[in-house]
């Protein structure tokens, strides 16, 4: 279209250009100043005539247009002044500026001349404007033609007899004015398109970057179109629309489709568009194979549910035109003219459709469904997803109900929710089942039957069990603990108030988190066990045989499955986390008065601590939370509780370290006294503890006078008072004030023999005692006269 020229040379072809308009403006502007008609005429056709180049591109082209255009404003002015005084008639002026040497130079001021000849009123606009429009039909150049046809558009805007305008004719002209502007808008299409086909191959991507920057030029026309207040919903209904649709299918050009399309959905109003939409979307499945339709319907999609929301007195309308029906057969129509549409394309027309969907027709639960169906239909025989903007998209797509419905219960109604999923890849099924959970647990939605569940755990199954074809190190450590522990805060959420219903969805939740693999089952199997567990105190008191399929919900039932459970959990192994529930159950167990269960369950966590734990320090705690589990207790009868204390004070006399030992044993005095009505209260026993406990303290206080030379800190003996005193308080017999004194003449001893080496902190502590002593005695009363034999200071 352009001859070969660089950067340099095109420059120089403006400047003197450029140069060309101001010289001959000039002269002109000298000849309007002195009102000579014949010169000006003259200077301004040698001035246009600078627009007759071609060897400018078109952002060059329409610097040197503007400079020209601006002083062709002032010459209509000119002319407008002359007819004003009379010096020459509207029409002979009319007449004389056709007769300009060149075309191009003619028809620029002829339609200036046509221009003050409309506002002049000697003729009527429409026929003025005819005239014109045909003439500009004698510029076929691409470029100079459509920059042509722009002032043509831009001298013209003001004066269409247009309803209410000036310039309004008779009844039929604004059909005129319409006529005239679709006439300008075609021509110029067609000269925009021709650009396309003119010049070597080689620049073809060249040219469509110039034709993209002159793209305004022809949509202006439409614009003007949106503007004529004539233009009512029947004229564009059964005139404008369908000359425009037509002229976009029948250019068959890329560019141009796509551009014209998104400015038609752009300039004319949303009512319109919904009253069209059959004639709108016909013409999405014509338009050429390389069109993005995907964005321009979802403009219109979104434009027309942007409407919808902000106006809610229009919805009828939506239901009375069908629009659900029209876009979901038009997007089917577009996918199928469209064979190598990729599969990003047809999912971003769905969450579009999905979108528009959720904000016109919210209670349609089955159009929702629909547009998943038509999504499932689309993937089927497809592989899962690796494109990632298509895995994107079909987020997006899933996304989108539970942020308007803020309800998973709702999506769980859908039908191909889990089909849409089932094309996501491991990583991105995580990502989804992740964003279900935070929709659920920021929602606080409470699933109630075993059903849901079990149709949510299909969901998120990329979180509680291994996935076909995952990789044990794809996933960040933090990131799976994070994604485990969301999956346990969702157990909490699931729950019914129906005790039959609830023991249904333990089962369910039980079948689907044991499949979940030894690195899962520390995080959910806790989750699930105090659920169960709430569920055990709501049955309290009940009981019953647990016979045939159809159990009802006791709590012997709920201990089975906590049971199996646990012992699912131990085999991982997590020995400490399986004792820890083991003896949560068996305190349960003791407040449902079943005895054999809560054996059961003090059974399996001694035999996880004498088999399974074996660093020191873990034994330290679990024979500390067997102490206070079993303390509690007060379900056992003799023979079972003497097993039982028999065994935690056996293994507290086993433990590695004295301090440990010591520590151990004076704990397992408080298992010989309890406060209840019923506990058992062995004063012997105690004071057999305390004095055991004293041996071993003296035991470590010897080694280490042999190991370290010193006989050691006192604070074991100190710790030793304090359960003394505690005991003196609860009135054990055994317990006298003279045992006290001596504890506390023995610490004194053993202070004085170690004098070089104090503890600040066992000095602090024993401190504290003696003070405590005094205290007691202080508040007189039985307590006081208690304490009033021991000498503390």
């Amino acid at each position: 279209m352009l001859p070969d020229g660089g950067g340099d040379d095109e420059e120089r072809w403006l400047a003197e250009g450029i140069a060309g308009v101001q010289q001959s403006a000039f002269y002109m502007h000298r000849a309007l100043d002195s009102n000579n008609l014949k010169d000006a005429l003259k200077y301004s056709a040698q001035m246009l005539s600078e627009l007759r180049t071609s060897r400018l591109s078109p952002h060059k082209y329409y610097e040197l247009y503007m400079r020209a255009f601006d002083e062709m404003r002032k010459l209509e002015m000119f002319f407008r002044e002359e007819t004003r005084r009379g010096s020459c008639s509207v029409v002979d002026l009319y007449e004389l500026v056709q007769h300009a040497g060149n075309v191009l130079p003619r028809l620029y001021l002829l339609c200036t001349v046509g221009s003050v000849y409309i506002k002049s009123k000697e003729a009527p606009a429409k026929d003025v404007l005819k005239d014109l429009v045909e003439m500009c039909r004698g510029i076929q150049h691409p470029l100079r033609g459509l920059f042509l046809r722009s002032y043509l558009s831009q001298i013209s805007r003001d004066k269409l007899p247009d309803i209410g305008s000036e310039y309004e004719g008779d009844a039929d002209s604004i059909n005129d004015a319409v006529e005239f502007v679709l006439q300008n808008f075609i021509e110029m299409n067609k000269l925009w398109v021709r650009m396309q086909h003119q010049g070597p191959a080689r620049e073809k991507d060249k040219r469509g970057k110039e034709r993209n920057e002159l793209r305004d030029l022809v949509g202006k026309n439409l614009h003007v179109l949106s503007q004529i207040e004539g233009v009512d919903l029947e004229m564009y209904k059964e005139t404008v629309l369908p000359r425009i649709s037509e002229q976009v299918v029948n250019c068959k050009d890329d560019l141009a489709q796509f551009y014209l399309m998104d400015c038609i959905i752009q300039v004319f109003p949303d009512e319109y568009h919904l009253q069209t939409l059959e004639t709108l979307l016909s013409a999405f499945p014509q338009l050429q194979p390389n069109v993005d339709i995907k964005t321009v319907l979802s403009q219109l999609m979104d434009r027309l549910s942007n409407y919808a929301a902000t106006s809610p007195e229009v919805l009828p309308e939506f239901l009375q035109v069908e629009a659900f029906a029209k876009f979901s057969n038009a997007i089917g129509k577009v996918i199928e003219a469209q064979v190598d549409m990729p599969v990003v394309g047809a999912v971003t027309l769905y969450v579009s459709l999905l979108t528009f969907t959720l904000r016109v027709h919210p209670d349609r639960l089955d159009y929702v469904d629909q547009v998943l169906g038509a999504c499932v239909k689309k993937l089927s025989g497809k592989a899962k997803l690796e494109d990632s903007r298509a895995t994107k998209q079909i987020v997006a797509l899933l996304s989108a109900p539970l942020e308007k419905y803020s309800n998973i219960v709702t999506a769980l109604e859908l039908s191909n929710y889990p089909r849409v999923m089932d094309y996501l890849d491991n990583a991105t099924t995580k990502v989804m089942a992740v964003v279900i959970i935070q929709s659920i647990m920021k929602n606080t939605t409470y699933i109630s039957t075993s059903d849901k569940i079990e149709a949510l755990f299909d969901l998120i199954k990329g979180l509680i069990k291994d996935m076909e074809g995952a990789q044990d190190d794809e996933l960040d450590e933090e990131d799976f603990k994070e994604e485990q522990n969301s999956v346990a805060r969702l157990i909490h959420m699931l729950h019914n108030d129906d005790h039959e219903e609830m023991l249904k969805i333990l089962c369910t939740v039980q079948k689907h988190i044991l499949q979940g693999g030894p690195k899962r089952l520390p995080f959910t199997v806790p989750s699930l066990v105090f659920s169960a567990l709430k569920l055990v105190r709501r049955l309290q008191g009940q009981d019953g045989d647990v016979t045939g399929e159809e159990v009802p919900a006791t709590p012997k039932k709920i201990f089975q499955i906590l049971h199996q459970t646990i012992e699912a959990l131990s085999c991982v192994p997590c020995p400490e986390l399986s004792l820890r529930l083991y003896l949560q159950c068996a305190e349960a167990a003791n407040d449902c008065d079943l005895e054999p269960v809560a054996y059961e369950f003090f059974t399996q966590a001694f035999i996880l601590y004498e088999e399974e734990i074996a660093d020191s320090k873990a034994q330290i705690t679990a024979l500390h939370l067997i102490i206070g589990t079993l303390q509690r207790m007060n379900i056992f009868g003799v023979e079972n509780r003497d097993t039982l204390t028999h065994k935690t004070t056996g293994y507290s006399a086993k433990l590695l370290k004295k301090p440990d030992q010591c520590r151990a044993v004076y704990a397992c005095s408080h298992l010989f006294w309890t406060d209840d009505q019923d506990g058992i209260m062995d004063g012997e026993r105690v004071l057999l503890c305390l004095k055991r406990a004293l041996r071993i303290a003296n035991a470590a206080q010897q080694m280490a006078n042999v190991s370290k030379g010193s006989s050691g800190s006192v604070t074991l003996f100190i710790e030793i008072l304090n359960k003394y005193l505690y005991f003196f308080e609860k009135g054990i017999p055994q317990i006298t004030n003279t045992v006290i004194q001596d504890l506390i003449e023995l610490i004194r001893t053993e202070k004085q023999n170690d004098s070089q080496t104090s503890d600040p902190s066992a000095e602090a502590f024993f401190a504290s005692t003696l003070r405590y002593i005094e205290f007691q005695k202080q508040k007189g009363g039985s307590i006081g006269e208690k304490y009033e034999q021991i000498k503390a200071a």
